[in-house]
């Protein structure tokens, strides 16, 4: 009994975890740019937007090619990453807006 070489196992997870993160950076820019044009929006509303524009194919220019489904999910830990990160805001006194 003979095992494949562990070269293989580590090509195949860092295509994977790259995949996942060109992913995140897709939807970061997606959240930023929505923000921007808005200056403030209800986090439900971000959420509905960005899952809309991944469905339309609407990532912005030179990334029509990419074709993922994205899930609320995906989009909230964006959200999370970039308030962590200081690029967006909670208001104090409605803390669902965000701002950019």
């Amino acid at each position: 009994l003979r095992l494949l070489p562990r070269q293989r196992y580590l090509r195949a997870e860092g295509a994977e975890s790259s995949a996942l993160e060109r992913k995140r950076n897709v939807l970061c820019c997606l959240v930023t740019r929505i923000l921007k044009a808005e200056k403030q929006l209800h986090i439900d509303n971000l959420v509905f937007r960005v899952i809309d524009a991944c469905q339309k194919g609407e990532l912005g220019p030179g990334l029509q090619f990419l074709s993922f489904c994205c899930h609320s999910v995906d989009v909230l830990s964006c959200v999370l990453h970039l308030l962590n990160q200081g690029y967006l805001r909670r208001q104090e006194e409605r803390p669902h807006v965000l701002e950019y």
